[in-house]
């Protein structure tokens, strides 16, 4: 895991997740790979700051990034990809790389609710906020084993405190921007 002793993960994130915002809503609207693959980088320690509930998605996402980072070399937009695929007939093919854009979408949807719900759950506890998040985002495409794994895993969450002091941050954090 990454030391974030001097580094404020989530600012990184939400600045890179602005410039994104910035080429989406610009005249173009032209997303790299690259730059797309580069932000999805640094929600990955996030994952893992969520302790064992959250390992497999940690995994999944990771490889699915990378993934990404290594197509980046070869196509350069995002549109493209999605476009080579569909010329393929992949898009539903395991290990495709518009499947693997999907899970990742997949993991920022799921580190998105994460944060609403710490944001509007009072407490220090994040199984709740987590629970939600996961029942929201990933159940509906687990099977019943999974869902089950998780349930049990969401015991070994850290507390709020503890998930912001290991990411070096505290509650203005989940506040500003």
């Amino acid at each position: 895991m990454t030391d974030f002793e001097t580094e404020k993960p989530l600012r990184k994130i939400s600045e890179a997740f602005k410039e994104l915002a910035a080429t989406v809503n610009s005249q173009s609207a032209i997303v790299e790979v690259a730059s797309f693959s580069r932000a999805c980088s640094l929600v990955s320690p996030l994952f893992g700051c969520l302790g064992i509930a959250f390992k497999f998605a940690e995994m999944d996402y990771v490889a699915k990034v990378r993934d990404l980072a290594d197509a980046s070399k070869l196509i350069v937009t995002l549109d493209a990809l999605l476009d080579r695929d569909m010329e393929q007939n992949t898009v539903r093919k395991a290990g495709s790389h518009s499947r693997n854009l999907l899970r990742v979408k997949r993991g920022l949807d799921m580190v998105k609710v994460l944060f609403e719900q710490i944001i509007v759950t009072e407490g220090n506890s994040l199984r709740d906020p987590a629970s939600k998040a996961y029942a929201q985002v990933f159940a509906p495409h687990h099977g019943w084993a999974i869902r089950k794994a998780v349930a049990a895993g969401m015991y070994a969450l850290p507390t709020k405190a503890q998930l912001l002091n290991k990411l070096n941050e505290d509650d203005r954090a989940l506040f500003s921007s």
